[in-house]
């Protein structure tokens, strides 16, 4: 299926072909603190699969795994757009919150579930882990 989606104030769009229906929600607090909010929901695409128009600025920094992580944003409205997972090459990881529909995500894994606030329950017989799964 094809997703669109772009930053608030629109000089950054993208679409890529990816299944929404299989959503991760992330508790961990890098994801708090870069999509501002009490979790993030996002949905993984080939690079390939993905065309972005703009320009993006990016933040390197350490995952929980030890590799990095490049976070892009709008280098305008500070949007994160996005995540390259260093664990995951050749993967990028849209926020879902960008989408054009984000009720298209279905959440289909809940991750670092140990971090979450205590007051976020995710509804749904899914998959859960404490942190990333294995």
């Amino acid at each position: 299926m094809e997703i669109t989606g772009g930053c608030l104030c629109g000089a950054v769009r993208y679409r890529a072909e990816a299944d929404p229906t299989s959503a991760t929600i992330c508790h961990c607090t890098d994801c708090q603190k870069f999509t501002g909010a009490a979790f993030a929901t996002l949905v993984a695409v080939a690079k390939e699969a993905l065309t972005i128009d703009g320009a993006l600025k990016t933040f390197s920094s350490l995952g929980g795994s030890g590799k990095p992580i490049l976070r892009h944003f709008c280098p305008s409205c500070g949007s994160s757009l996005a995540e390259e997972p260093g664990t995951r090459p050749g993967m990028m990881i849209l926020n879902v919150g960008t989408f054009d529909q984000p009720a298209l995500a279905k959440p289909g894994r809940e991750i670092f579930r140990d971090e979450a606030l205590s007051w976020i329950h995710v509804e749904g017989d899914i998959p859960r882990f404490a942190k990333r799964p294995g």
